[in-house]
């Protein structure tokens, strides 16, 4: 029997991690059981899981295997059950170490969704696209918003946040018609020529340029910003790789090929070399994996830099949507949600101010971005976590983790298994204590 559990932590998290219509596949051709708990959030009505096979229920305490999305507060956590969810724990992360405690003082199993790769370590069952395609709906918002306080509307300001549409289809015509509003009436002397930065390549940036692509945006390279005409009426667009975000620190090996897997094992021979960038974009839409080891892409001090000088800045909007606080952008100073999705960070006083008015950038840095698009995002992941729930159905957790019957993408992906940590996460271990 399988649970899948309605989401606690956000009135916005409406998605689910199994659809009605795979659901309702598995149950006829998998042979599996559900059973679903009752939610009045989720974007998917009880009845459609009704409808589909599934038992509706008050609790999941008959299920053995526990589905969720996002964190399982820990005094709901019951012992010895298989969970499944995005923990956000392998970063240890401070707010989520009680949960991960109590999962191994409770002899539970964790199956961490974000380390479900194949043998080339990509990832299998991801949000990520749908993160890019609501965060840069959102940011395109944002700069609407920015762009009417500064007394310069647009076409832009005619865009919604990514919640306000019904699906996404509805999100790209509307786009598409704003876009072709801006080609008509032209862009605000103020932010001629858009030009909007996507750091990262990944399955965030592909989304977020997704959207943008509708603006008939030309693409340009990093060096190539400087080139790009005062006043364009014209959009432009540039994505950044680690060999455009950082250099070594040692000068002999500068002008030596950029190694990308050196620069993965070992940061600590690299810095930042992005901010000269910053200058010439509009928006920076953020999607890279960042952690403590890597260097950040924008600092407090050369944002202050940045507004200390005699001519007000060109960027509008950072869309921090990979959203680690004080991290890769270190003004990035708390995660906002979508009903109070955005503030400005001012420079010159270290604040941050709700809304798109003050003196700085306005930040958006909303921590679930596919909950905006629930009905999308959902089917997108539940298509891909399928094929994996026959598997662990019949998996045997009385049995070694090797014997269990997991499949190897599952059994890398098993953080806590049977209340111990496994080999790959043992850099937890002092958590535990």
């Amino acid at each position: 029997m399988i649970g899948i559990r309605q989401e606690d932590k956000s009135r916005w998290e409406a998605r689910v991690p199994l659809v009605p219509a795979d659901l309702k596949r598995l149950l006829q051709d998998a042979h599996l059981q559900f059973q679903v708990q009752t939610s009045p959030i989720r974007a998917f009505a009880d009845d459609e899981f009704r409808q589909a096979g599934a038992a509706v229920v008050g609790d999941l305490r008959e299920c053995p295997i526990i589905l969720g999305v996002k964190e399982i507060p820990a005094a709901l956590l019951e012992p010895g059950k298989t969970y499944v969810f995005f923990s956000h724990t392998i970063k240890h992360q401070p707010h989520n170490m009680p949960m991960l405690r109590r999962l191994a003082e409770l002899g539970c199993t964790l199956i961490d969704y974000e380390r479900i790769v194949d043998a080339q370590g990509r990832r299998l069952v991801f949000f990520g696209r749908y993160a890019g395609l609501a965060g840069m709906i959102d940011a395109l918002w944002a700069l609407g918003q920015r762009l009417e306080h500064e007394g310069a509307p647009s076409p832009l300001t005619a865009v919604r946040r990514a919640h306000a549409y019904k699906t996404l289809d509805e999100a790209k015509r509307e786009l598409s018609q704003v876009a072709a509003r801006l080609r008509q009436e032209g862009l605000p002397a103020a932010i001629a020529p858009l030009v909007v930065g996507f750091a990262g390549y990944g399955h965030v940036s592909q989304g977020a340029q997704e959207i943008y692509n509708l603006f008939a945006a030309r693409e340009v390279a990093p060096d190539e910003l400087g080139s790009i005409s005062p006043g364009a009426q014209e959009c432009f667009k540039v994505v950044f790789r680690e060999e455009h975000m950082v250099e070594r620190t040692d000068a002999a090996a500068r002008n030596a090929r950029f190694d990308l897997q050196d620069y993965y094992n070992h940061p600590e021979k690299y810095r930042a070399k992005f901010f000269p960038y910053v200058r010439h974009l509009t928006v920076l839409i953020n999607g890279i994996y960042w952690d403590a080891r890597y260097p950040r892409l924008i600092t407090r001090a050369q944002l202050r830099e940045l507004w200390s000088g005699p001519q007000r800045p060109r960027l509008r909007v950072l869309g921090d949507i990979s959203c680690d606080i004080e991290g890769s952008l270190e003004c990035t100073v708390r995660a906002t949600d979508p009903e109070n999705p955005v503030y400005v960070y001012e420079p010159r006083t270290d604040e941050a101010r709700d809304g798109v008015g003050g003196d700085g950038p306005v930040v958006l840095a909303i921590d679930n971005l596919p909950c905006e698009l629930p009905l999308d995002s959902s089917a997108y992941f539940s298509q891909s976590l399928s094929p994996f729930l026959a598997a662990l159905a019949q998996a045997d957790f009385n049995r070694p983790l090797e014997q269990s019957g997991l499949p190897p993408e599952l059994q890398g992906a098993t953080i806590v298994y049977r209340g111990r940590l496994t080999e790959p996460y043992r850099h937890l271990e002092s958590e535990l204590r």
